[in-house]
């Protein structure tokens, strides 16, 4: 079978099944399958397939018409000026999440070093992606799960990042360290009603640790803000990433908890999404 006659039939499969990126998604798998680049798949359309690559890719195929995410099948993604490993268990990085790393490049312009702490660090691409714009910059990512840890390590290698920053499988509430300049954190915050109406990408394939922010979806921002207040030094800034609808009642929670508000930024959609605050 011909390249175009396979990647024809892949978009019909995909758009049947609600898929919406179906020609998207179908070049992205045959590339991963002959390991080559889009413009590749575009110049040899009228190549044949070999079995087995035909094969790997109509099953591939099958797995993104069930809602798995492309980036589960392809390995990777992209965040920021960075591509990153990722498999199933850590969560698939967003692009609202670059808020954060913008935010923290602005308000460290004048700072030449700086002890960085990720709160539930998932694939890395925060912090990672924070470091690799500040040379002089040192930093430590948490998560309770070993495969981010472990997805982690290897982002951190392909960034040639390994003698500044280290990682701990470890939870908030438990780990104990000197003091903080700078804490970041995307923790989960989706509340336990909604998970369920999240698109079945997300909801039947991410990792619901990375999701799930208890019945009012505050209960892993509680913890966050709680031991951070303890792990932050004294003027060091706090950078949240929040659900939409959150915005009043984590300002109330960092009040609290000594924090004075900067500011509240809004993501692609106009949605509130990162709290920057400072310890007072």
């Amino acid at each position: 079978m011909e390249i175009k006659t396979a990647i024809n039939k892949a978009k019909h499969l995909l758009k049947v099944n609600n898929i919406k990126s179906p020609g998207l998604d179908s070049e992205l798998l045959m590339s991963k399958v002959l390991k080559k680049n889009r413009n590749y798949i575009l110049l040899n359309a009228n190549k044949n397939l070999k079995k087995k690559n035909l094969n790997n890719f109509t099953n591939l195929i099958k797995d993104r018409s069930r809602g798995k995410p492309i980036a589960y099948l392809t390995e990777k993604k992209e965040f920021w000026d960075h591509e990153f490993k990722i498999k199933e268990g850590v969560l698939i990085p967003r692009p609202d999440t670059e808020i954060i790393v913008e935010q923290v490049l602005n308000i460290t312009q004048n700072k030449s070093k700086l002890r960085i702490l990720d709160i539930g660090t998932g694939s890395g691409c925060i912090i990672l992606s924070i470091l690799k714009e500040r040379k002089n910059y040192k930093g430590v990512g948490i998560d309770i799960s070993k495969k981010c840890i472990d997805m982690c390590k290897i982002n951190t290698f392909k960034l040639n990042l390994t003698n500044r920053v280290k990682f701990f499988k470890s939870d908030v509430d438990n780990f104990k360290d000197a003091k903080y300049d700078l804490i970041i954190s995307n923790p989960p915050y989706i509340n336990q009603f909604d998970l369920r109406c999240l698109e079945k990408d997300v909801y039947n394939f991410e990792p619901k640790s990375s999701l799930d922010g208890g019945i009012d979806g505050l209960s892993e921002i509680r913890k966050v803000i709680n031991k951070s207040s303890e792990l932050i030094k004294i003027n060091g800034k706090l950078v949240l990433e929040i659900a939409f609808d959150q915005k009043f009642r984590v300002k109330k929670l960092l009040k609290d908890r000594g924090f004075y508000i900067n500011k509240v930024l809004k993501d692609l959609a106009n949605n509130d999404r990162c709290i920057v605050s400072t310890k007072i």
